[in-house]
């Protein structure tokens, strides 16, 4: 945030505009470790003291889990106070009388928390940006959205357009559109996707940590305008078996160099790209092992990251290869926006600050050893000549690979990675044994808000 949206000043005046325009609560929201939105609310009047002072919050929050319970690790327990303050520059009207805005941990004297995920993102995109490098990313968001008697049967197609014309489903999708327009959000399109009763929407692209904002922004805005049709959507990574609803966050992003030249295009490389731009994809490839519990370490992600699933499981690249880990979409009349690069990986149970910092991390890594572009892989992973790496999803491996990996504490330093481990091994613990029914039944609703 600019130091001038803490001028009380400021403030005042952003006060007086959300009266006016009907707003009696202020909500502000962090994601914690487990991919859950976690936040507290303040009266109007208290707008100031949540920017500026921020309202106190446990430690603990960042070490809850998907079932709730705290896996308190030794330097998370129950002594200390965090603040969690908001950024009134992201303030926006998302309900009747509600604002919210994206929040960040700082200790009480106003220092960055080292468990501030929103931070190290910022953090991570200003070092990009030191070496020349401006970013843009948007992310593609998949939910189910379900009756209120929990039934996914009725019609629906796969990508159909009468899944999306139904009475409830028409009345949320002009619900969702004019409660994006009314907050900003970018929402570039929105379609039936291959399970029953998923859908997916488009957000455009932007700076990163406004991109991971948007993304909490989504699933909130969703939620509300779900429940206003008596429906409830599921950010699940696997929402139902039967419906084969397996749900992606897919994230797109693209670079520009220090003179104002896009790297996945006008390059002397495969499509266009630029050799930083194969350096940042191979970066991102060559973490990608052990840096996937950043990206899918839940409980449910590994019934979603499957060969076949279009989940991306396979380590590689190709260009609009959607078995790829990393899809390539070139620079052609059909996007507009440009070329980017899509992670394909990434499911609604990570955390989105934490999950695209690692992702720009990677890809920063690449560029500045020098990576070269791997072997495109440009037909199906399992009709491609040479055998193609397929992610190892089982979430124990999962994690203890992240355990192993030097990397990780390099990239998000050794309090984050303990908070990270300390949750998900809950969930090994606790839920390895479980079914996947049984698992998506539990966790249907735990990454909506």
């Amino acid at each position: 945030m600019d130091a001038t949206d803490l001028e009380p000043e400021h403030l005042e005046r952003r006060q007086h505009d959300l009266r006016a325009a009907g707003v009696e609560i202020v909500t502000g929201s962090v994601i914690d470790f487990a991919g859950v939105a976690r936040g507290k609310t303040v009266p109007l009047q208290r707008l100031s003291s949540f920017v500026t002072a921020g309202m106190g919050a446990s430690p603990s929050w960042n070490v809850f889990c998907i079932d709730d319970h705290i896996a308190f690790t030794e330097k998370v327990g129950v002594v200390g106070d965090l603040r969690l303050r908001i950024d009134p520059s992201a303030l926006c009207v998302v309900a009747p009388g509600v604002a919210w805005a994206p929040g960040e941990f700082t200790e009480q004297d106003g220092t960055a928390s080292p468990l501030n995920t929103r931070g190290l993102l910022r953090r991570v995109s200003a070092e990009l940006a030191a070496d020349g490098y401006q970013t843009l990313m948007g992310c593609e968001l998949e939910f189910a959205l379900i009756p209120a008697d929990g039934s996914f049967e009725g019609p629906w197609q796969a990508y159909g357009l009468g899944a999306v014309l139904g009475e409830a489903e028409r009345g949320f999708i002009r619900a969702l559109v004019a409660s994006a327009a009314a907050a900003g959000l970018p929402l570039d399109q929105i379609h039936a996707e291959y399970g029953r009763r998923q859908v997916e929407i488009s957000l455009g692209p932007t700076d990163p940590v406004r991109a991971a904002d948007n993304v909490v922004l989504a699933r909130l805005l969703v939620g509300r305008a779900a429940e206003a049709c008596g429906l409830r959507a599921s950010f699940s990574p696997l929402a139902s078996v039967e419906a084969n609803a397996a749900n992606g966050a897919h994230v797109h992003f693209s670079f520009t160099d220090s003179a104002g030249r896009p790297v996945f295009s006008g390059g002397d490389g495969p499509h266009g790209i630029a050799a930083a731009g194969g350096a940042a994809i191979a970066g991102v490839l060559r973490r990608l092992p052990e840096f996937l519990g950043f990206y899918a370490g839940s409980v449910l992600s590994s019934h979603r990251l499957l060969p076949g699933h279009w989940s991306g499981a396979h380590l590689c690249w190709g260009l609009e290869n959607r078995e790829a880990a990393v899809r390539f979409c070139a620079a052609t009349a059909g996007n507009p926006n440009g070329a980017s690069a899509e992670l394909k990986v990434v499911d609604p149970s990570a955390n989105p600050y934490l999950a695209l910092a690692a992702l720009l991390w990677s890809a920063h890594e690449g560029i500045h050893d020098g990576l070269g572009l791997p072997t495109e892989v440009g037909r199906p992973p399992s009709a491609h000549g040479a055998p193609v790496e397929v992610l190892v999803p089982e979430q124990a491996a999962v994690i203890e690979a992240l355990a192993a990996s030097a990397a990780a504490v390099t990239f998000a330093g050794p309090d984050a990675i303990e908070a990270l481990l300390a949750v998900r091994r809950h969930e090994v613990a606790t839920y390895s044994q479980a079914s996947a029914a049984d698992l998506a039944e539990r966790f249907r609703f735990t990454w909506s808000i």
